[in-house]
């Protein structure tokens, strides 16, 4: 995942009635906060990732151990995904997506 961090200077900021940003949050918000935000966003893209490797597999009604096999990858991979201590990256992810918009070709291509 990328980070950037970018400083903004509310004096330059422009803010208009339509505006979301409410100044005294602003002002409020702390490095320590910013981790805090950082740290949960990190934790809801593995629990997000999870859901999905669970929710491909279930698709398929394949138990965890067949969905392992079908793909080619360790039982243990696909039990750290969906308990949300590895998330796939890479190929894994989108061949997730694959086997998500087209289980038959992608199954059937993977035979």
């Amino acid at each position: 995942m990328k980070i950037v961090k970018y400083k903004l200077n509310r004096d330059k900021t422009k803010l208009t009635a339509a505006s979301r940003l409410n100044p005294e949050k602003f002002d409020a918000t702390t490095e320590k906060d910013i981790e805090q935000h950082r740290i949960e966003d990190a934790a809801q893209a593995l629990q997000d990732a999870a859901k999905f490797a669970r929710k491909v597999r279930e698709q398929l009604g394949l138990s965890q151990a067949d969905f392992a096999d079908s793909i080619n990858v360790s039982l243990d991979t696909i039990r750290n995904w969906e308990q949300g201590k590895r998330c796939p990256t890479g190929a894994a992810k989108a061949l997730l997506k694959i086997i998500h918009k087209s289980p038959k070709a992608a199954l059937a291509a993977l035979r």
